[in-house]
């Protein structure tokens, strides 16, 4: 029985449309919320975002994610055994996404299934796919990946509109007799699950006109999260990997966190002990990308040379829910440079 789970190779894309702070800024005028950027920029350390083009759904990004990662592993895509694809913006309500992604790549004996935990999908998808590695010899390969486009599901004029950006990041897995991925944490508190949503569309309120006019099949923030909320969230999860993982938060090389805020990254790591250098803070360059900003995060990371083998990488995401989510693993030679 394998041990563990490898990462062997990293993708990520990021469409081809580049929206600075200032051109959307000029959008927002109309509806009197320029304003809203200049704080929002102040508070969380974006400077830019990337949409999607009008015909490019979440699969799209998906597969051009997973196509970077399989042509750096010389993998084909028939040759995958399982898709896992950690997203809270799918192309539909239903089918799967990942069915959907797995006819694009062309991996049709491959098994697909989704994982729609907001920002901690990533980890969370990582963590299934070890625990299945380990239990079942036959999955010798999988692909996981975390996709992101709610800039599509939001109204243009909500002013939250500066924090989403489009984009995936994907991961392919091997079995290993090494670390691999080590250990993982989840922390969950539905006592939020009010505050941040797509109220219609689903089962407690399938979509009408009525609903549409509302605006109730768009995502809309009711109430802010307490503002420590991943301040105080993200070490509580850390500390949890560090445990069961048998190591300290001063021995990781690199700590992804969930790329919304520099501010509550630096704190984080204050509480932690962490150097902050080790700890990425990409939103000025990639935006805030969901479900996605861990795995592209991690995979700039080891495609400039700034993490590697031998390195102690922990993910720790967290989103609408409320949900958390991190793993802890050993880099091992990469094919992602």
């Amino acid at each position: 029985m394998n041990r563990s789970a490898a990462v062997v190779a990293t993708g990520r894309y990021l469409p081809e449309r580049l929206v600075s702070n200032d051109e959307l800024r000029t959008e927002l005028a109309a509806t009197g919320q320029a304003d809203s950027v200049e704080r929002f920029e102040a508070s969380s350390g974006i400077r830019q975002r990337y949409r999607a083009a009008p015909g490019q759904v979440t699969s799209d990004l998906a597969v051009a994610a997973a196509q970077q990662a399989l042509a750096r592993a010389g993998w084909r895509a028939d040759e995958l055994d399982l898709i896992i694809l950690g997203t809270d913006t799918p192309d539909r309500i239903t089918p799967a996404t990942s069915v959907i992604v797995q006819a694009k790549l062309g991996a049709h004996p491959a098994g697909t299934l989704d994982i729609g935990c907001a920002c901690a999908s990533f980890p969370t998808a990582l963590a299934t796919a070890t625990g299945l590695m380990a239990t079942n010899p036959a999955l010798r390969r999988i692909l996981v990946i975390g996709a992101y486009m709610m800039q599509r599901l939001a109204d243009p004029a909500d002013p939250m509109v500066f924090f989403y950006g489009d984009g995936a990041g994907a991961a392919l897995l091997a079995p290993t007799d090494g670390d691999g991925i080590i250990t993982s944490a989840f922390h969950a508190d539905g006592r939020y699950a009010d505050h941040w949503d797509i109220a219609a569309g689903g089962t407690a309120e399938p979509a009408s006109h009525d609903a549409v006019a509302a605006g109730r099949t768009r995502v809309q923030v009711h109430r802010r999260y307490p503002p420590a909320i991943n301040a105080e969230g993200w070490p509580l999860v850390m500390r949890r990997l560090a445990r069961q993982g048998g190591f300290t938060p001063s021995a990781i090389d690199q700590a992804i966190f969930t790329q919304i805020n520099a501010a509550s990254i630096r704190e984080a790591c204050q509480t932690l002990g962490i150097p902050p250098q080790r700890a990425p803070a990409l939103m000025d360059r990639y935006g805030y990308t969901g479900s996605a900003c861990l795995p592209i995060a991690l995979d700039h990371l080891i495609e400039n040379g700034l993490t590697g083998p031998g390195d102690l990488v922990t993910l720790v995401g967290s989103g609408v829910g409320y949900n958390m989510a991190g793993v802890a693993l050993r880099l091992e030679e990469c094919a992602s440079r």
